[in-house]
């Protein structure tokens, strides 16, 4: 009796077993059949009441079934994972004759072009690129460079302070005290800073509250203003070019003295006026000056046997005159319209 129940067990299911159409079908079949609660178990829990001759042999005819099961279900279950395998590379064949669908390319930054301009311009001459940090103390930002505490010049400079002793750098000459304190006293010192720096101004098409600057600062014997507005007329005619006309005006800066402002014929009018010169004729492109013998002695340089000079720039507006970009916030808005135009840069 148990022969047959066994027998039929068998036949009924590789019948099932061969009609399964997927995997999942194929899973709940092993489970009905072979499980631990399965058929085939079920069947066996009547072992008990077999005559001892008779156990042994329905326990190998059990046995065999089980292995014959196992067999059909493992190569059932081959054949159905190769026939979803084929389906899936018919379904997701790719014609690799179709045209590709385009990617647009980026480019580099018309402010980081205009970085790595001025650095080259700078390399060629004989300087170093120098960085520092951006979240800088009270001390490097202001005190070093000739503005104590009380100084009305702090007022020019609306500062996002942190403590009353660390803020966001206004500028960024403190990474210029920071180079000469590392270098102890020791020239000559020819460094350029490029870097951003943080005022309280309110955003505008000629204002931001984050720009980017670059100083430069020359340390040595004799050093003189001749030598400063030899560097900067180089500097300027490279970045601009040679058609232009370039002139010195005094100015005040309380890190330097003398100070100078450097000012460029206007690119657009060619120095008739107009409204982006404000009917001047020029446009002015950097500051510049002798650095202040009070900066060179916070910085451990004896001012008496050492001069220098400094200047700085904002990328930004040296951009703008150069592309003729009236919106500042044009660098910053992401406008891939506005981008593009500079790929060829």
């Amino acid at each position: 009796m148990m022969r047959e129940r066994l027998e039929a067990l068998k036949a009924e299911a590789e019948q099932a077993i061969q009609g399964a159409k997927d995997l999942e079908t194929l899973k709940q079949l092993r489970v009905k059949y072979l499980g631990k609660k399965g058929e085939l178990t079920a069947v066996l829990r009547g072992m008990g009441e077999l005559s001892a001759e008779e156990r042994p042999v329905i326990g190998k005819l059990a046995n065999d079934i089980r292995q014959t099961l196992e067999r059909i279900l493992d190569e059932k279950e081959t054949a159905l994972e190769k026939a979803a395998m084929e389906a899936r590379l018919k379904e997701e064949t790719i014609d690799v004759t179709l045209p590709g669908v385009p990617r647009p390319l980026g480019s580099i930054h018309p402010l980081t072009a205009v970085i790595q301009q001025v650095e080259n311009i700078f390399i060629g001459m004989g300087f170093e690129v120098a960085e520092g940090p951006e979240v800088e103390k009270d001390w490097y930002n202001f005190e070093a460079l000739n503005m104590p505490k009380d100084h009305p010049a702090r007022d020019m400079q609306d500062s996002f302070y942190i403590t009353r002793e660390i803020l966001l750098r206004t500028q960024t000459s403190p990474v210029q005290v920071r180079t000469l304190q590392a270098k102890e006293g020791k020239v000559p010192v020819r460094m350029i800073c490029p870097g951003k720096v943080y005022r309280r101004d309110d955003d505008d098409a000629t204002h931001s509250h984050q720009f980017t600057q670059i100083e430069g600062l020359v340390v040595d014997r004799g050093v003189s203003m001749s030598e400063l507005k030899g560097t900067l007329l180089a500097f300027a005619k490279q970045m601009f070019g040679e058609d232009h006309e370039f002139r010195f005006r005094p100015s005040y800066f309380p890190f330097t003295e003398p100070s100078m402002e450097m000012d460029m014929s206007c690119m657009i009018c060619g120095g008739e006026g107009c409204r982006i010169c404000k009917e001047t004729g020029w446009i002015e492109i950097l500051g510049a000056g002798m650095v202040h013998p009070n900066v060179l002695e916070k910085s451990g340089y004896n001012a008496e046997r050492y001069t220098g000079f400094a200047f700085g720039m904002g990328v930004e507006r040296i951009a703008m005159i150069k592309y003729g970009i009236d919106d500042i916030r044009h660098f910053y808005t992401n406008d891939l319209r506005v981008l593009r135009q500079f790929q060829s840069v």
